[in-house]
């Protein structure tokens, strides 16, 4: 099939979907249909706008689609998704939150979280170490919690744990150290100095009238500032860091790093 001509959809074809609220800015559809035309998968991913109210009734229609293979999770449904629900890793169920849900044949769905993972991964693809480094993460939801443990899976020396609402960066805390016991957590401010990774765990960036997640005046030229924000790919936060002298690490590594991983989590053949 050329780049051109569009994918025929048959009654064989395998379906996975994506839940969203907003949807506009989703990546995963375009970047997961390549992904299957790249393995010869007959599978098609399309996008779901789902609002909050309606996420329960909507995954339980999803258990009756047969021919449903899973969907992908994002904001602001991958914590609330979780109880809704059948299996889930024990990783996941620390975290808290999934970003992918695997259909079987019953029926029956489990949930995955690859979030932090995908985030590392393209870290250490970009060049970038995390063993041994300080990281500073502002946001304590559903991504940030799987970036945070894995940043510390991954050997960080330190992590900073900053939120609006902190109680949920205590309660995250505590959960990372049931699993890393000799991990260095600390919860902050806005203040991101002292750290060698600064990272935007949150929505904030998504639009223009967002306030920044953190105090950009404080950013040093040494530190990498890192998004998980895909759209718009120059987040205020990454123009802030630039015109400070910061190198900085997009959203977009998130995902690509994450998508063999989501078609295997999905049950894919051949991924």
């Amino acid at each position: 099939m050329s780049d051109t001509e569009p994918k025929t959809i048959t009654g064989n074809t395998r379906l996975y979907g994506i839940l969203a609220d907003p949807i506009y800015h989703v990546k995963t559809p375009q970047r997961l249909n390549a992904y299957f035309a790249q393995i010869g998968h007959d599978g098609v991913c399309v996008p779901i706008h789902v609002k909050p109210e309606g996420l329960a009734a909507v995954v339980a229609g999803l258990r009756q689609m047969e021919n449903l293979g899973g969907v992908i999770v994002t904001m602001p449904h991958k914590a609330e998704v979780l109880a809704l629900c059948d299996e889930a890793s024990e990783v996941t169920r620390q975290i808290g939150a999934a970003n992918v849900l695997s259909r079987g044949p019953d029926g029956r769905l489990t949930a995955h979280m690859l979030d932090g993972e995908g985030f590392v991964r393209g870290l250490l693809e970009a060049g970038r170490e995390v063993r041994g480094k300080s990281a500073y993460m502002a946001g304590a939801g559903g991504a940030a919690n799987a970036i945070a443990f894995a940043l510390v899976a991954a050997g960080a020396a330190r992590l900073t744990l900053a939120n609006r609402t902190r109680s949920k960066a205590e309660d995250l805390r505590q959960r990372i150290l049931s699993v890393y016991p000799q991990a260095r957590i600390d919860i902050g401010t806005p203040d991101p100095s002292g750290h060698d990774l600064v990272v935007n765990a949150t929505s904030l960036g998504m639009a223009p009238e967002h306030p920044l997640p953190l105090d950009a005046e404080r950013l040093q030229p040494a530190q990498l500032v890192c998004e998980v924000i895909m759209q718009p790919k120059d987040t205020p936060l990454l123009l802030a860091a630039q015109a400070r002298g910061c190198p900085v690490h997009y959203g977009a590594p998130m995902l690509a790093c994450q998508i063999p991983l989501m078609a295997r989590a999905l049950g894919v053949p051949g991924a």
